[in-house]
């Protein structure tokens, strides 16, 4: 009979209607009443309009019991699926708070992982959206065995795709540790927490000594923890970085980083750096201003700004090609490597590998701090991560030293010695095994304590000066081929680009293994 609808049909509309609702429009305005945006809507804010393509809509959880706590929930707590982010296509999933408060139940886990897993074969980037309070307890063990399985599909995923995780609300217990899997983590500024411990169960929390926000909240972790890559300052500005982070990176571990032409012309000299180097060794300039002023329009997205500050990370161009960028900051703790530095850039080394990225270093380091925080905390094996990862990196590997390159950094920064395809010194560089004061102090000491005291000071200026003559100058090194020469600091993009467009074709062949030792 004409205008008779299929009862079928109004089945399907009726339960699509139902999933979108996911824990009801009452729950669902309680939380874009708090500031925050349902699963829906941040996948609204991810992907290009009409691009979402939905899987696994009908998932319920297989819960018999506790049926009081659980009513039925179409999708289960997690909305999931396609799309497309600025015309690249990705897989993305979406944690739902409006239902069981984002618990993650066996099915909740199950449905991730097989997203996951999509996204793995189809080669293709994911992006993670998390909100949620850790495992559901009604589930008991059927949700370990679901988040084991998705734990699985995440840690087969790395390397392999790029996957970028948004922190969005308060997630706890496994959740946590799958998001911080991720090759880059992203925390929203209000409302974004992680917590292996729920703060119910943290002592301090429950007596007062630190709230929430201090245990687990996104400037905690952006500068004490390093779990968060960057900040937002809300649910679209995340959106946005993790779209800013996917224009560098490659769709998979085969393919090469997206090319993005520049106006920059490759010839364009860097006059504003002939003067930033100080006369004073000792005193800071910013690295930050070397490095923007070399690559493409200036624009470099630096990663953990506020964690190890005294080494900067983070993606630029140069000729419209993404490179991985690691400088020493000399304006902080004068550029020394510690522990923390040293985890910070080796990761990020492994991550460029991982995805066919370039490395450009830029380097000013005095040594390896030292003290015995730093001695008790391992920086022996953490600093053999960094020279680990840089060894280890089959990747073109470009070093430019702009002042100093001393003893065991020097070794750990991208040297010759390891590797490096490209490495240049301004004329301002002392490659060395300490400073020069250091070294008199040590090798002259009786010469000097043996002058008189009116000419003790004159004597080891003159030992100082003979000494940075005899090994610090980059000629030194340039002669024993350990630089590939000294140029003038204008000339330091021409340099590079030249460089690394030669070295697009780069291919190194090792003897097989399943893998490295690093040691972690």
């Amino acid at each position: 009979m004409e205008g008779n609808v299929n009862p079928r049909l109004e089945d399907l509309r009726s339960k699509r209607e139902t999933a979108r609702l996911g824990g009801g429009l009452k729950r669902q305005e309680a939380i874009r009443s708090s500031g925050r945006g349902t699963a829906r809507d941040r996948i609204g804010l991810l992907l290009d309009e009409g691009s979402f393509l939905e899987v696994d809509t009908f998932v319920t959880h297989r819960t018999d019991d506790h049926n009081m706590f659980l009513h039925q929930t179409l999708g289960d707590g997690v909305v999931a699926g396609q799309g497309t982010i600025e015309g690249r296509r990705v897989y993305c999933f979406a944690q739902d708070f409006s239902v069981h408060g984002g618990s993650m139940g066996e099915m909740h886990a199950l449905k991730i992982a097989k997203v996951v897993e999509m996204a793995e074969r189809a080669k293709a980037p994911l992006i993670c959206m998390w909100d949620g309070g850790g495992q559901r307890a009604q589930d008991g063990v059927n949700a370990l065995a679901g988040t084991g399985e998705m734990l699985d599909r995440l840690v087969q995923c790395s390397g392999r795709i790029p996957m970028i995780s948004l922190v969005l609300g308060p997630v706890v217990g496994v959740s946590a540790l799958a998001a911080s899997l991720s090759d880059f983590t992203i925390l929203g500024e209000e409302h974004g927490q992680l917590f292996l411990s729920s703060p119910l169960e943290t002592p301090e929390v429950l007596s007062g000594e630190v709230d929430a926000a201090g245990l687990g909240g996104a400037n905690l972790h952006a500068s004490r923890s390093g779990i968060a890559s960057l900040i937002a300052e809300d649910e679209e500005d995340a959106c946005e970085l993790a779209a800013a982070l996917l224009s560098y990176l490659p769709d998979h571990n085969m393919a090469d980083p997206p090319h993005v032409p520049s106006g920059d012309p490759v010839e364009r000299t860097n006059d504003t750096l002939q003067d930033i180097v100080p006369d004073n060794p000792n005193k800071p300039y910013d690295m930050v201003h070397v490095v923007e002023d070399v690559v493409d329009d200036g624009l470099f997205m630096e990663l953990f700004p506020a964690y190890a500050d005294n080494i900067i990370i983070g993606f630029a161009r140069m000729n419209g090609d993404t490179v991985g960028v690691v400088g020493n900051q000399p304006k902080v703790l004068a550029g020394c490597l510690d522990i923390d530095a040293s985890i910070k850039a080796a990761r990020f080394i492994r991550t460029c590998d991982a995805f066919n990225i370039p490395l450009v270093t830029f380097e000013d380091v005095p040594g390896f701090l030292p003290g015995v925080v730093q001695e008790w905390g391992g920086i022996i094996r953490h600093g053999a991560k960094l020279l680990f990862a840089y060894a280890e990196a089959t990747v073109p590997k470009l070093t430019l030293v702009t002042r100093k390159a001393y003893g065991g950094a020097y070794l750990a920064m991208s040297c010759k010695h390891l590797q490096s395809d490209y490495n240049v010194a301004w004329p301002t560089a002392e490659l060395a095994v300490m400073g020069a004061e250091g070294a008199v102090n040590i090798i002259h000491r009786r010469e000097i304590n043996a002058a008189p005291d009116e000419e003790k000071e004159r004597v080891r200026l003159q030992l100082v000066d003979e000494y940075k003559a005899k090994f610090g100058d980059p000629y030194v090194a340039a002669r024993n081929g350990w630089l590939d020469d000294v140029i003038e600091p204008q000339e330091s993009r021409r340099r590079l680009c030249r460089a690394l467009n030669i070295l697009k074709t780069k291919r190194e062949w090792s003897p097989p293994k399943k893998h490295g030792n690093i040691p972690l």
